[in-house]
């Protein structure tokens, strides 16, 4: 017999699924979404009591990466990212190949002290300000952004407080924010290292030797008003960057120091980003106003509800779908869960996004009955699948998207297909040396 509950609650959830990532006129990701989960409410699939539950696990992970938004538009108010992609020329001294890694590990650093969409809107402006100075031609400027995209992306699965469906998930397995770094910092180091070779070795061949004679004389078009002037870079007030650059270092730091004291991570992040506009206002008598506009409020509407589709797509039946199908194998050893988990939510990103595909796995886990170890590395495993396997396609992350957007808003062309092209070589490799170093380290730790 047909299930039409079931049927009718996918349709809901695809349709908003596909107009968030389709995006038309470009409305807002969280217009279609919240529609979504506001259709579920009202027709019954997701209970009152169901939302009292889904708030208390995304708000915090929600405030904390609004925060970590809140400080990047501090930074970028009083000039440091220009001053970064000013300086990457400079440091490059006319090699190409010093340029790519110094942009790769720009958006290494921008994920690591910000999170995987913040470092995507941070730096791809960045990359393309640079390329454009330097008049690269496509085969020459590709290799910068998408391995840029790629690098950024991926360096969210080291620490959990980079990417929000990391923190949404952490809070549901009961997993602390030192345990996840002890178990997932090496084999996504590994990974993203892994994923760096194998970049480099597909694009060597079109990453520029030398990148031509830099002056302060050049007027390029479309990018600072005075790049690379000297007299510009003296207005700069270097000992407000490094004051700003300490307080986001020790506010990533207290996550990890104060949180198994009980001290929510949320707490932390807005004290971090309130000290941080004090100390721009005390400094330069600059308000709040633009942090308070510019700030992406809607997070918090989106995160709950795409919460609220996951989980009436719980309570229709699809967390059982995938208990039944996988249980028996994921109970067999740590090696199946890491694989299945793995791969499945990468199958699962890859079709309708990595937010609701890591909300499905981790709560599929939750509901197992799995031993606490076995459960923690199916968990982690579903982790590198939403970070790593992800990125397959374009449709994998937001942060992809918000990528593909910033390009096509800035007239470069990268299609689906070259981006495909490129990760269909790379990904894969790098998803299974994720995976099989997440195997051996939890082996050797544990």
């Amino acid at each position: 017999m047909v299930d039409y509950s079931t049927i009718l609650m996918l349709t809901i959830f695809l349709i908003s699924i596909g107009i968030m990532l389709w995006r038309p006129k470009g409305i807002n990701e969280t217009i279609p979404i919240t529609i979504g989960a506001a259709i579920i409410v009202i027709l019954g699939f997701v209970s009152y009591e169901d939302l009292k539950s889904i708030l208390s696990i995304v708000s915090g992970p929600s405030l904390t990466i609004l925060s970590t938004i809140m400080m990047s538009i501090v930074l970028e108010s009083i000039g440091f990212f220009k001053w970064i992609a000013q300086n990457i020329i400079l440091k490059s001294n006319n090699s190409g190949l010093r340029l790519y890694i110094y942009t790769n590990l720009l958006c290494f650093f921008m994920t690591m002290l910000f999170n995987n969409d913040g470092s995507i809107l941070i730096t791809t402006p960045i990359i393309i300000h640079i390329i454009k100075y330097l008049a690269l031609k496509p085969p020459q400027y590709i290799p910068y952004l998408i391995s840029g995209a790629l690098i950024a992306t991926a360096s969210s699965a080291p620490i959990a407080v980079s990417n929000i469906s990391n923190l949404i998930a952490l809070k549901i397995v009961g997993l602390d924010l030192n345990s996840y770094v002890k178990i997932m910092f090496i084999p996504s180091m590994i990974g993203i290292l892994t994923m760096s070779l194998l970049l480099y070795l597909l694009f060597r061949n079109h990453i520029p030797k030398q990148l031509g004679l830099l002056t302060f004389n050049d007027k390029p078009s479309n990018i600072f008003t005075h790049p690379l002037d000297p007299s510009a870079q003296s207005e700069l007030d270097k000992n407000l960057f490094k004051i700003c650059i300490a307080v986001v270092v020790i506010t990533r730091g207290a996550f990890f120091v104060l949180s198994p004291f009980g001290i929510p991570l949320e707490l932390i992040g807005l004290f971090g980003a309130f000290i941080l506009i004090t100390i721009r206002w005390l400094k330069m008598r600059v308000g709040i106003k633009d942090v308070i506009i510019n700030s992406p409020w809607h997070i918090l509407i989106f995160a709950f509800s795409m919460y609220v589709l996951v989980y009436g797509l719980k309570n229709v039946g699809l967390n059982t779908l995938i208990i039944l199908n996988f249980k028996e194998f994921i109970e067999q050893g740590t090696f199946n869960a890491t694989m299945i988990m793995g791969l499945l939510t990468t199958a699962l990103s890859n079709i309708f996004n990595n937010l609701p595909a890591v909300m499905i796995g981790t709560l599929s886990i939750t509901e197992m009955e799995l031993n606490p170890l076995l459960m923690q590395v199916a968990y982690l495993a579903n982790v590198m699948g939403s970070d790593i396997g992800a990125l397959l396609t374009p449709i994998g992350t937001l942060a992809t998207l918000l990528w593909m957007f910033l390009l096509k808003k800035h007239r470069i062309k990268i299609t689906w297909g070259k981006y495909i092209s490129v990760t269909i070589l790379i990904i894969p490799v790098t998803l299974m040396v994720s995976l099989l170093s997440l195997y051996l380290w939890i082996l050797l730790i544990l």
